[in-house]
């Protein structure tokens, strides 16, 4: 998605690109990390129903893949049947699918091209508390946390995991939204605080 354009007075046409290099590419990345993962399993979330020709290429692609890995088992699904599978199998997608669902897990890092990856807060959140030091951070030092896991930092990503954790669980130090009367700075350093005291 992306290229937008209006095509009549009244009407908007959102113009969906898929791309057979870009299709391989992300298929092979996905089949390249459930083997090294030991995972039996990878998924193409798709909506051929709707937009036959471009999900029905990234499809073929993921097919044209999945046949030179055998030892994984290779399913295709509906996005609005992906949600239920998320936390079993690895979903190969195209970005727009990816950003929906990685909105609503807020839980997963998004890997690309050379294993490039991106561990992210969810778009459009809090904006009315920007530069009011209310904000909560917790949703943010957690993307760290999921991005030291990539890195294989996991004592340090543990280790933070463990100081949001215990200062949310402490209740001392709480933001706003979770029925506290902290600032942004003051929870901050509780989870500092937490963190140097491990």
């Amino acid at each position: 998605m992306g290229f937008e354009h209006q095509a009549v007075k009244g009407v908007v046409q959102s113009i969906n690109i898929i791309t057979r290099e870009a299709s391989l590419r992300v298929a092979e990345y996905a089949f390249h990390y459930a083997k090294t993962q030991e995972r039996k399993k990878v998924s193409a979330v798709h909506k051929t129903n709707v937009m036959q020709k471009t999900n029905g290429l990234f499809l073929e692609c993921c097919q044209e893949v999945a046949s030179k890995y055998p030892d994984i088992l290779y399913a295709e699904v509906v996005v609005e049947n992906c949600c239920m599978m998320l936390v079993n199998n690895v979903l190969v997608m195209p970005s727009f699918y990816g950003d929906i669902i990685n909105n609503l897990c807020a839980g997963f890092c998004s890997i690309g091209k050379d294993g490039v990856a991106l561990a992210e807060v969810v778009h459009d959140s809090m904006h009315d508390l920007a530069g009011k030091n209310l904000a909560n951070p917790t949703a943010m030092l957690l993307s760290g946390v999921m991005m030291l896991r990539h890195l294989e930092l996991n004592e340090k990503a543990e280790q933070i995991h463990k100081a949001i954790v215990n200062t949310i669980v402490e209740g001392k130090h709480r933001t706003v939204d979770l029925g506290g009367t902290s600032t942004t700075t003051e929870f901050t350093n509780a989870i500092c605080d937490h963190l140097l005291n491990q």
